[in-house]
């Protein structure tokens, strides 16, 4: 089991199982959002501890679908943790256990800056991995 919370601690959550795939996306809104980092869980291996009613979503115009969430009172990023799919992205940096995934995937990287530097092996695609 892992848990992960927010800065401030209002939202509280545990994964009863860990992320089976970690990865890092280099496009803008990604980075803006603090939430590069992501892994993919399980709707069903997510246990709301408290604040779920404080987590706020943020929707995006078209052409982008995704929207992200983050904590209303500190604005923490917490990926997409409000889905209702079956598997969805939360940010990795909400989680404050250890995580056994490694990072396997580098997307977006056209829009990676100049000053981030890619330090690993893991496969590196122009938009979403296939």
């Amino acid at each position: 089991m892992i848990e992960g919370s927010c800065c401030c601690g209002a939202v509280k959550f545990e994964l009863l199982a860990q992320p089976a795939l970690m990865g890092t996306c280099h496009c803008s809104r990604c980075r803006k959002a603090g939430a590069s980092t992501i892994v993919f869980v399980k709707k069903e291996d997510l246990r709301w501890i408290a604040g779920k009613e404080e987590v706020a979503l943020y929707q995006p115009a078209p052409p982008y679908k995704y929207g992200r969430c983050f904590c209303r009172n500190c604005g923490s990023s917490l990926g997409e943790i409000l889905s209702e799919e079956k598997s969805f992205p939360i940010a990795a940096n909400a989680l404050d256990g250890e995580l056994e995934a490694g990072n396997s995937f580098h997307e977006f990287v056209g829009e990676k800056p100049g000053w981030y530097g890619i330090c690993d092996g893991a496969k590196q695609s122009q938009g979403h991995p296939a």
